[in-house]
């Protein structure tokens, strides 16, 4: 089992590493449509040009929103892992696939739980 923690410990460690860069090249992003924005006279509801830069500003903030809690989910799995509850569906109980569990590392719910929820 010390092998198959490993590598779940790894997946783990690799998948929050990858949204933590996301946040890191994300948070530039908005940065910089702050700091453009700033030096702008631009109405954004009467310039043509306004409502796209918005619409850019907006999504690049919704996508830090997403890879931050991204990150906080690989921590939840990562502790789920230490506390040996890692691979169980939070709502059945029930084991959760191991293909389910490569494709989506940080997951609390088994596939069958997942389609109910929708």
């Amino acid at each position: 089992m010390s092998d198959g923690y490993a590598v779940v410990e790894a997946r783990l460690a690799a998948g929050r590493a990858s949204a933590a860069a996301r946040i890191e090249a994300l948070a530039r992003q908005v940065a910089d449509f702050v700091a453009s924005s700033a030096w702008s006279s631009n109405d954004d509801e009467h310039d043509p040009e306004g409502a796209t830069v918005a619409f850019e500003r907006a999504q690049a903030q919704d996508l830090l929103a997403q890879a931050r809690a991204e990150v906080v989910e690989f921590d939840d799995a990562a502790e789920r892992l230490r506390a040996g509850t890692y691979g169980r569906c939070a709502r059945c109980g029930g084991r959760i696939g191991e293909g389910r569990l490569e494709a989506l590392p940080a997951t609390r719910m088994c596939i069958a739980c997942a389609d109910r929820r929708r």
